[in-house]
């Protein structure tokens, strides 16, 4: 039954209400401690104080599960973007707040991702063979408005702005997201899992500004060559 009851190792388990999202909340608790590998049904019943019957009501199997667990993280992963950026102000001047926006974009999803390790793996998770299949870029009618994409739309939506501004040239813009995006990811994962892992905190801060600050000088300005190089 799904009746109140307390689950084991002192957590409090279900009462009433949306079994569905304690049960994803549950599933969040162990993507904190563990990542994607950690969100196993039976687990998540048990922190939920149910019977594992139960949660199959609600979850098909292992890969729906995650799968909703996945698309909450990556919600919580565009929050941290939005507070971060929105607490940049641009003094009034449309140029600068778009420009800040963008740098504070960038800076959240580091941040997110250096906080949460466990909830960022879980975001990017990837289907295996018996979960549910990630349908990806190519599997999505419309990436625009769609909140499973909403980190990304907020990264577009900041470019355009920058456009619109006048900060970013025109030929700039095609393949923005993709160059802005892949720097994030790519130093979150090299202080996660790489050498950068063994940085002091004020260099590891030092790689983080330095590398989004680059990235943006490098779509606000043409690539210009110097004569005669």
């Amino acid at each position: 039954m799904e009746n109140s009851r307390t689950g084991q190792g002192g957590k409090a388990g279900y009462h009433h209400g949306d079994l569905r999202n304690a049960l994803i909340g549950a599933g969040l608790e162990l993507a904190t401690d563990g990542g994607p590998g950690k969100v196993v049904l039976r687990e998540v019943a048990r922190r939920a104080g149910v019977s594992a019957t139960a949660a199959y009501r609600h979850f098909a199997g292992q890969g729906e599960l995650l799968h909703a667990v996945k698309m909450e993280a990556q919600q919580m992963l565009a929050d941290a973007m939005e507070r971060v950026a929105a607490g940049l102000p641009g003094d009034g001047d449309p140029g600068v707040a778009a420009e800040r926006r963008l740098v504070g974009i960038g800076r959240g999803y580091v941040g997110f991702a250096l906080e949460h390790p466990g909830l960022f793996r879980t975001a990017f998770h990837h289907a295996t063979a018996g979960e549910e299949e990630d349908a990806g870029w190519g599997g999505v009618t419309s990436v625009a408005g769609n909140p499973e994409f909403r980190s990304y739309n907020m990264l577009s939506a900041a470019l355009d702005e920058l456009l619109a501004a006048g900060r970013m040239p025109a030929a700039n813009r095609p393949g923005a997201e993709a160059a802005a995006w892949s720097t994030a990811h790519g130093v979150a994962m090299l202080i996660l899992d790489g050498p950068m892992a063994r940085l002091s905190q004020r260099d590891r801060d030092g790689v983080i500004e330095r590398s989004i600050d680059t990235i943006v000088a490098g779509l606000l300005v043409p690539r210009e060559h110097p004569a005669g190089a």
